[in-house]
């Protein structure tokens, strides 16, 4: 048997205990790739592969970036910042046609910029928002659709947790990555407003007229908001003049997120245990998920199926915007049907050199990626982000979720194919960087 039928056979493998045993992504790939590296090589030889990954991501100072970004938008979310966020965007957009959820989706772009992560997101602005939304008898399709696909963008707008990952995996800059997944977060942020109004002037009843806010009440709604604001500033600004690295700059978002929730008054000593537990539930999630992607990752090297892939990928007959489209469409329908994070990981040591060999820059090619993924947070089957809208939105079934998501899926179509003709959305900021 040859070693790319073997590789081919792991993946089919994986893809089947994955979803028919519904074992977790992190031990499906430590399982497969330990397996497959034990049956080309030995045991013995996998064994202590196992243990040499093992050790050196868990014990890796590159990762703890992640653990204390979390724990920054852990500490957010507890101490209420979001209630704060979403008042300010209700003050000055809410009196439009549609723009409660117009101003869900910029509460959610202001909270995914401290917290990063799309089911906190969603989560969160579920229960702040939605009960608001029913309240104006907005149609639910458009609030969960609103609310679903404005969580995404915790994974696209720094510090953002698939970004970190992509730049220890490619050994890229962080600090740049953080600084294009700015920008294209940004895009993306627009698209999804924009989609608001254009489906509010299609279906006027779906999006009432809120109240009105004077000057003053929206001025004022910006003092709940602007320490969070600040603090995202203080760490993007950090990185930007080499103040600190992306490990440090998560030390010093989370001292002074925690310092700014205990001045305010606004973190119980519960709060705070649940914060340090959820953090640590989630960082071991993602540990476990990066450890086994490096197993199933060294079983493929051994194989050889990323070389090879890309090097008959790098032979095909198109041109490389064809290639690179092709590419996207692996993307598009592999996030449909697996976590985005294990997506990733399982495809970057295949596609990445492919990336590189057509003369793609790694950067703009990581972002892009990542905004594709996304996708996949809110489409069926997977869908990840849309279950907890629907598991959380008790009057609204799963189903009208995801056909809520349905209309806002042309801003994420739009916003790659922007980012494809103007490759300086992505790095404009990445390239003021020294």
């Amino acid at each position: 048997m040859s070693l790319t039928l073997i590789g081919i056979l792991g993946i089919l493998f994986l893809l089947l205990i994955l979803f028919i045993f519904g074992i977790p992504v992190g031990f499906a790939m430590g399982l497969v790739g330990f397996l497959g590296f034990a049956y080309v090589m030995t045991t013995a030889a996998s064994v202590n592969m196992l243990a040499t990954v093992t050790w050196d991501t868990f014990s890796s100072y590159g990762l703890t970036v992640i653990p204390l970004f979390i724990f920054m938008g852990q500490i957010a979310f507890y101490s209420g910042v979001n209630e704060k966020l979403y008042n300010a965007a209700y003050s000055w957009i809410g009196h439009v046609r549609g723009g409660l959820a117009m101003a869900t989706v910029m509460a959610c772009a202001a909270f995914s910029a401290i917290c990063g992560s799309n089911a906190a997101t969603a989560a969160t602005m579920t229960t702040v928002a939605l009960p608001q939304m029913t309240r104006y008898k907005y149609n639910p399709m458009l609030s969960t659709g609103a609310i679903a696909c404005g969580s995404t963008l915790g994974v696209v707008i720094p510090p953002s947790v698939v970004l970190i990952i992509y730049g220890l995996s490619t050994e890229q800059s962080i600090a740049k990555l953080f600084y294009g997944g700015f920008g294209a977060g940004i895009l993306l942020a627009l698209l999804l407003t924009l989609s608001v109004y254009v489906i509010c002037t299609i279906y006027p009843d779906w999006g009432p007229v809120g109240e009105k806010t004077t000057l003053k009440e929206k001025i004022s709604s910006l003092a709940g908001a602007v320490e969070m604001l600040l603090l995202f500033a203080v760490v993007m600004a950090g990185l930007f003049v080499g103040l600190f690295t992306p490990t440090e700059a998560g030390a010093v978002g989370s001292f002074f997120a925690v310092a700014l929730a205990v001045f305010q008054k606004k973190l119980s000593w519960k709060n705070f245990y649940n914060t340090i537990f959820d953090t640590l539930k989630v960082s071991c999630m993602v540990f476990v998920v990066i450890a086994g992607a490096m197993v199933f990752g060294r079983f493929l090297a051994i194989t050889r199926i990323p070389f090879d892939i890309a090097s008959w990928v790098s032979g095909l007959p198109f041109s490389k915007t064809a290639i690179l489209a092709i590419i996207f469409l692996i993307y598009t329908l592999g996030g449909m049907v697996m976590d985005s994070l294990a997506l990733l990981l399982i495809t970057i040591p295949i596609f990445y050199p492919v990336a590189i060999n057509l003369g793609y820059d790694p950067i703009w090619f990581g972002v892009v990626i990542t905004v594709i993924t996304t996708l996949g947070a809110v489409t069926p089957p997977v869908g990840a982000v849309a279950y907890v809208v629907g598991g959380m939105a008790k009057t609204v079934p799963l189903e009208k979720v995801f056909q809520g998501v349905m209309y806002f899926l042309p801003a994420y179509v739009v916003c790659i194919i922007l980012m494809m003709l103007f490759p300086e959305i992505v790095m404009y900021l990445p390239g003021l960087l020294k």
